[in-house]
């Protein structure tokens, strides 16, 4: 008969073949929306003639599919659960960002060969005929203002910017895309002619309508009765290191929110300089019944204050979310590779992933160590191991060999890595190097 722990083994990764072709599924139903909407292009032009032809086509192109990808784009970030648990946010975020240079380049396309195109047409220089589309054109107004949002706000985002700016600030600053969509979607109408008045201009309608209910759903809507239900609150916060706590939530009915070790939430704390802002922390422990521990890093603003947070402070919270779960595991031995702040849901797959799992934290200082005494008795309670690689990257040496020095079959593994960009770089590919297959090496970042 097989044993408890044999039996766990086996069935560790029972769900992972779904969990890893819900991406491929998602991405290949966008490549195909993608192809359907330059149906009615192709379908109503029967030859594209000059200069002008080319590049009012080109205009026509580009304004299509980027019609379709600002509704795509909001909806990879509408917090669906089953995107959000089969895909993950962390892959959606990147999703999401991959996709949003690529809305400015088909917007900043569409522009500049709709305004060339037509200036040539109309024999026009193209300042001129510029001016003639915005002021004369059905909604090019309110068009051109939703364009303007569109491009400052893809300026904030590039990776440059966003380094300079606090979560909060482009928190707010992101959410002028709903605004920038809502006023470019009268002119799709007014002078989409691809669209026409038949099929086509039913499915457009379906596609933003239904993006704007399921976003008024689950970002507003489902947020606020999940409150109403569970009434989380702060029951204690607690220093764990400089500049690092732990918040403890409480509240009702906790076990019906089927988190998950390893998930994160979105926390909107009722406190001042906190209301305004619904950052991601992660579960630093395995959902009890009566709580639930998230521990948070001074790294802006928002963090900071969460260590002057005060008992009986009431919680907004949208979440679980993420896939970074036990759903992942496929094999019976599991390696657990964090730093910083990015130790935090590790520290929960550590108590609760079956097998032979260890665990390795990288620190450049011994006082930065995170849960020293905690994975010391998760470690004897459940016969997992733990390490900590201390010390600057002179000290430490090459990654992949002081890998392998503490985990020596490092390739039959499975690995969940979780920390700063630098340094999960500088993972990813020592294990690469050490015969980890990528199908097996699971990352998330926690600046989402």
């Amino acid at each position: 008969m097989a044993t408890a722990t044999q039996a766990r083994h086996a069935g560790a990764g029972r769900k992972a073949p779904s969990v890893r072709l819900l991406p491929a599924a998602v991405l290949a139903t966008i490549a195909a929306g993608a192809l359907a909407v330059l149906l009615p292009w192709w379908r109503d032009t029967v030859a594209v003639a000059g200069v002008a032809g080319w590049l009012t086509g080109a205009g026509r192109i580009t304004g299509l599919l980027a019609g379709y990808a600002a509704p795509v784009l909001l909806l990879l970030m509408a917090r669906l659960p089953p995107l959000e648990r089969g895909v993950g946010a962390d892959r959606l975020a990147r999703w999401h960002a991959f996709g949003g240079r690529w809305l400015v380049g088909l917007v900043t396309a569409h522009v500049l060969t709709v305004v060339w195109g037509y200036a040539l047409t109309d024999g026009r220089g193209v300042l001129a005929e510029g001016v003639e589309i915005v002021f004369h054109f059905s909604d090019m107004l309110k068009a051109t203002a939703g364009t303007l949002l569109l491009l400052g706000t893809g300026a904030v985002s590039a990776r440059a910017a966003r380094r300079r700016l606090g979560y909060e600030t482009w928190y707010h600053l992101h959410l002028a895309t709903y605004l920038a969509v809502a006023l470019a979607f009268g002119h799709q109408l007014s002078t989409g002619a691809d669209l026409g008045d038949g099929p086509g201009l039913a499915l457009w309608y379906l596609l933003y309508g239904g993006t704007a209910a399921l976003i008024a759903w689950f970002r507003l809507a489902a947020p606020a009765l999940r409150d109403r239900r569970h009434r989380l609150r702060v029951a204690e916060v607690r220093e764990e290191a400089p500049g690092v706590v732990s918040v403890y939530v409480t509240g009702e009915r906790l076990d019906e929110l089927r988190a998950q070790a390893g998930q994160f939430f979105r926390l909107q704390f009722q406190a001042p300089g906190l209301r305004w802002a619904a950052n991601p922390y992660s579960l630093s422990a395995p959902p009890h019944p009566r709580f639930l521990r998230f521990t948070v890093k001074a790294l802006g603003g928002h963090s900071a204050a969460v260590a002057r947070l005060r008992p009986g402070t009431r919680v907004h919270a949208e979440g679980p979310y993420g896939a970074f779960t036990g759903r992942l595991q496929r094999r019976g031995k599991v390696l657990l590779l964090g730093a910083g702040v990015g130790i935090t849901p590790l520290r929960a797959l550590f108590e609760t992933l079956p097998g032979e799992v260890t665990l390795v934290q990288r620190s450049r200082r011994p006082q930065d160590l995170l849960f020293e005494e905690e994975l010391a008795a998760v470690a004897a309670r459940r016969g997992g191991r733990v390490h900590h690689l201390v010390g600057s990257r002179e000290q430490v040496g090459d990654l992949g060999t002081a890998l392998a020095r503490l985990v020596p079959d490092l390739a039959d593994h499975e690995v969940y890595l979780c920390g700063p960009e630098a340094m999960s770089a500088d993972a990813v590919r020592a294990l690469r190097a050490a015969g980890v297959p990528r199908s097996r090496l699971h990352h998330e970042s926690f600046a989402l």
